[in-house]
């Protein structure tokens, strides 16, 4: 009985020991069963170029993330390798809608250089011409290009500042890659290694529109030029589903073919839209936005074309949401940015043939073992771009040894041209209409040289010579010789001379001022511009109205020392928003051969204050007040202060004063305050309100009678429009002290 019992009792523990395995086996293989059936397929993101166009693959992003898609492998071209690039750095949709928005395309694409970058020569020059073309054995060439892309650079370093030491692209938060093409060669470049920033320019470097870049001695170019759709690529890193958005043009007919860009795009779009074709078979969600009337610089309209970008994705949205986890949503974050503060450890670039290693770092601004910020970053490559010394400038951040700090690598590629072909257009009520032709040349003598000669030709032929040996920090020096000329109907002290012409009577004059000046300069304290020199002036005035022999009021050489001291951070020299401008000069004159007979050795001194700021938005103010007096005895009346007119370039001591004639009152000493209401009613149209006060006269500082109200006084409305060529301004003035009104027009460039 007892072994009965004990058989029964093992039997029954076998039953239940079989029992238990089985049900065990049953759940594991349940469960293996159930995680082999949900395993997410990988997912690919591939985004084409379209330049502007792809702004819808922002809207493509937002609609992916809100149904839950978690992008595991990314590749574009062009603008595609751009947002592709920055959504695989980590950036979110959101994010990189935020971006887009509070970017300046017009900036971008001009390869804007903040006017602080430049030096005073480079701002004087700069502000001075419509056109500049590279000149060479006597012929005239084209740019290679729009822009050199120093801004996208810039905005695209700090951006990714996350990832700047990700050499391999496997590696970044989304495996990406991009594309681009081989300029000499026409083949496609897969590009998923190396500088990430570098990577992504010479993917978007449009030709004609941006400058190609060089990476492994390949010269590349936009990668839509071979290969605008990379969907074999992104299969080979893995992905089981293709997700494809296509913002390419479709070929355009000859009536569309209105202008040059659209035609590089039809070149572009000849082989790319057939391959199109047999990739779309290729593309498990073909994703094709109506952007139909959109062009590749449309970025004007970025917010329309991301709406249709969002309304494409949401007509395709069931079979979107059919790849989304069911049991885990997945919302991408938002990217936490790292600090923008950099530990340069060491600056290394490649020796120059004309440029020490001392005027890079000049320029820089930062030196090895600096503490800098990314902003800083940008004003050291805006100050090396600014000098156009450089066809090329790209850089990169390498982690230092000590693993805490970065190296900086500049690669810098002289600029090969050394001579420019410039030209500009002005016109004006005092010197009338001129055309401006230029020719430039660097390394006439020094390395660090510039040799330029203006020649102005219309109603009064000017010219203005210059030659400038540029030091940075250093002391720089140079030549200038300039004639000025024009001819006026004045009432001023011009005539005060003649005994014969009653004074205030209105004559007719032919003015000629020819000034030669050796000076020198240097930057101090990192910000102001200080120098002196020599001068001859030779002084002629004559006027027909006048009965005598040879109608000539003076006709004089003069001998002068000047000093000088400025500082300008103005934004903008004819519609500045923000900055400060401050001048100041003292001049005196030693020696003339006195063809008057009343020349005594005297000085002269001014300064000039100019504030700018915004008000709101559009608005802004500018305010200014300046002053000017005679040192010394009283002589002759030809370098007086003469105020009245707008619109002309100042020289010697003519300036404006509205409401008052061109040159219509003077005097040897006088303090003037102006303010200007500027508001930009739509881009670069400009309306302004502007008043201007003064009290002049002789020796008006010899008591304290200039603190009283204002002797004269003036008005202007005006209106003006920023345009290649410079301004075009018209202005209406008055005074209350007098019954007359002028109304001045003003076009182009000053000079």
């Amino acid at each position: 009985m007892t072994s009965l019992f004990k058989f029964q009792l093992s039997v029954l523990k076998i039953v239940i020991l079989l029992c238990v395995f089985f049900v065990s086996s049953q759940k594991t293989f349940s469960q293996d069963t159930k995680k082999d059936s949900i395993k997410r397929p990988k997912i690919g993101l591939v985004l084409s170029g379209g330049g502007a166009k792809g702004f819808a693959h922002i809207g493509v992003l937002k609609v992916l993330e809100e149904a839950g898609i978690k992008i595991d492998y990314i590749g574009g071209t062009s603008m595609g390798s751009i947002i592709g690039g920055l959504y695989a750095s980590g950036y979110n949709a959101a994010q990189i809608d935020s971006i887009f928005k509070k970017t300046d395309f017009d900036e971008l694409i001009n390869d804007y250089i903040p006017r602080s970058s430049k030096n005073f020569y480079g701002k004087k020059n700069d502000e001075l011409y419509a056109i500049v073309l590279p000149f060479s054995n006597f012929r005239v060439g084209i740019p290679e290009a729009l822009s050199k892309g120093m801004y996208n650079y810039n905005l695209l370093s700090s951006l990714t500042r996350n990832v700047r030491h990700v050499r391999d692209f496997n590696k970044l938060p989304i495996p990406f890659l991009c594309m681009g093409t081989n300029i000499e060669t026409g083949e496609e470049v897969l590009l998923d290694k190396g500088n990430l920033v570098q990577a992504m320019m010479a993917s978007a470097a449009f030709p004609s529109l941006f400058t190609p870049v060089e990476i492994d001695g390949k010269l590349l170019v936009d990668g839509g030029v071979a290969n605008n759709y990379p969907i074999r690529e992104v299969r080979n890193l893995g992905a089981d589903i293709i997700i494809g958005v296509d913002v390419q043009d479709d070929l355009l007919t000859r009536k569309s073919l209105k202008n040059a860009t659209r035609i590089l795009v039809q070149i572009t779009n000849l082989q790319s839209i057939d391959k199109m074709k047999r990739k779309i078979k290729n593309t498990d969600i073909y994703i094709k936005p109506d952007i139909r009337g959109y062009g590749v610089i449309s970025f004007d309209k970025g917010e329309e074309i991301i709406r249709k970008g969002e309304e494409a994705t949401f007509a395709v949205y069931e079979k979107i949401k059919l790849l989304a986890d069911s049991t885990n949503f997945y919302k991408k974050p938002k990217l936490k940015v790292s600090s923008d503060t950099l530990h340069i450890k060491k600056i290394n670039s490649d020796r120059l043939d004309n440029y020490t290693r001392e005027y890079i770092r000049g320029k820089l601004r930062f030196k090895p073992g600096s503490t800098i910020t990314y902003d800083d970053l940008k004003t050291g490559m805006n100050n090396l771009d600014a000098t156009q010394n450089f066809s090329a400038i790209s850089y990169c951040l390498q982690p230092n040894a000590n693993g805490k700090d970065d190296d900086l690598d500049l690669v810098l590629q002289e600029n090969p041209t050394q001579t420019y072909l410039k030209l500009g257009l002005h016109y004006d009520g005092l010197y009338k209409s001129g055309v401006l032709l230029n020719l430039t040349h660097k390394k006439t003598f020094l390395k660090n040289d510039v040799t330029s000669i203006d020649m102005i030709l219309g109603d009064n032929f000017r010219y203005d010579f210059n030659y400038y040996v540029e030091n940075g920090f250093n002391i720089s020096f140079g030549f200038r010789s300039k004639l000025n000329q024009f001819n006026r109907n004045i009432t001023t002290s011009f005539s005060d001379l003649s005994p014969i012409n009653p004074i205030g009577t209105l004559i007719n004059v032919d003015f000629l001022d020819l000034t030669n000046q050796a000076y020198f300069q240097t930057i101090f304290v990192q910000k102001f511009l200080m120098g002196g020199g020599l001068e001859y002036k030779h002084l002629k005035i004559n006027s027909p109205t006048l009965i005598n022999e040879d109608n000539l009021i003076e006709k004089s050489n003069y001998f002068s020392l000047f000093g000088y001291l400025k500082y300008d951070s103005m934004d903008d020299r004819y519609f500045p928003s923000s900055g400060l401008y401050f001048s100041s000069e003292v001049q005196s004159y030693l020696g003339s051969s006195n063809y008057t007979g009343t020349f005594k050795p005297f000085s002269t001194a001014k300064a000039e204050v100019a504030f700018a700021s915004t008000l709101f938005s559009k608005a802004t103010v500018k305010l200014e007040s300046e002053a000017g007096f005679n040192i010394g005895s009283n002589s002759v009346p030809f370098f007086d202060y003469l105020l009245g007119g707008y619109g002309y370039n100042k020289t010697n001591n003519f300036n404006y004063f509205y409401g008052y004639d061109f040159l219509s009152i003077s005097g040897n000493s006088y303090i003037k305050t102006a303010l200007t209401l500027d508001y930009e009613i739509i881009r670069k149209n400009h309306i302004n309100f502007s008043a201007n006060y003064a009290n002049l006269g002789n020796d008006i500082f010899s008591t304290v009678d200039w603190v009283s109200m204002p002797k004269y006084s003036g008005y202007a409305v005006g209106y003006g429009l920023e345009t290649i060529i410079g301004p075009i301004e018209i202005k209406h003035s008055w005074s209350p002290e007098t019954s007359k009104n002028y109304t001045w027009f003003s076009v182009g460039f000053l000079f």
